[in-house]
């Protein structure tokens, strides 16, 4: 905690939450049943913070979106609140490489919860080919670690949590939930590619960063991503 708090630490926590505002502003695609709510290009690189920051990651990243939820203006309400915690979720996934103890777990868990709280609802009922969309994140857990499928696993972890709010926030049939299946498959695929180039990036600028200014002690760097 006192590296994190330290001046380097409190630096890097300020460029990232820039960082992530920025990506914040920039539209990438629609969200389909809703005519102002947009995947931006903060999807891209969003959950790498929780691979260099641990849990602090997912504060940053409350701490970002809540800065741009207040900038943007939106109305205060449970549902828009609730539209915040996808990417937390993303990014506590991706903080979570390891395949033992209680983070995995929660990480399990989470899509499972997802699963059930989507096919509760009527329409996810008849939809409910569509939620299995949330075993990938399961899946991977079980495969060896892999750039990639930590990335696909944390796309899709917010996909889970953000799909189990959205069947009961937004009025849809579950034809548009078929229509949806390759949409999904392409945005996800094209996320999770995006979050691992993205993490591979940052984790060659910050060792660099490192070799002048020591930065370890409150940033992981996995330098087996180093070139």
């Amino acid at each position: 905690m006192s590296n994190l708090i330290s001046k380097r630490g409190v630096v890097f926590l300020i460029l990232f939450t820039m960082l992530a505002l920025v990506g914040m502003q920039i539209n990438f695609s629609q969200v389909v049943g809703s005519n102002n709510q947009y995947f931006t290009f903060f999807q891209f690189f969003g959950p790498i913070a929780g691979g260099f920051l641990g849990v602090f990651g997912v504060i940053t990243i409350l701490f970002a979106q809540l800065i741009n939820f207040f900038i943007t203006g939106k109305e205060i309400t449970i549902i828009n609140l609730l539209r915040l915690t996808p990417m937390l979720f993303a990014a506590y996934y991706f903080g979570s490489n390891k395949k033992a103890g209680f983070s995995d777990k929660f990480n399990l868990i989470v899509p499972i919860l997802a699963m059930l709280l989507f096919w509760s609802h009527p329409v996810g009922q008849e939809a409910w080919f569509y939620a299995l969309f949330w075993t990938i994140p399961i899946i991977a857990k079980f495969l060896p670690d892999n750039l990639f499928l930590r990335s696909l696993g944390a796309t899709f972890t917010a996909h889970a949590v953000g799909g189990a709010l959205w069947i009961w926030a937004v009025p849809m049939t579950s034809e548009q939930y078929l229509l949806l299946i390759p949409i999904t498959t392409f945005e996800r695929l094209l996320f999770a590619s995006g979050i691992a180039f993205s993490y591979i990036v940052f984790t060659n600028i910050l060792n660099m960063i490192d070799v002048v200014w020591d930065i370890k002690k409150f940033v992981n760097i996995e330098k087996r991503y180093v070139f």
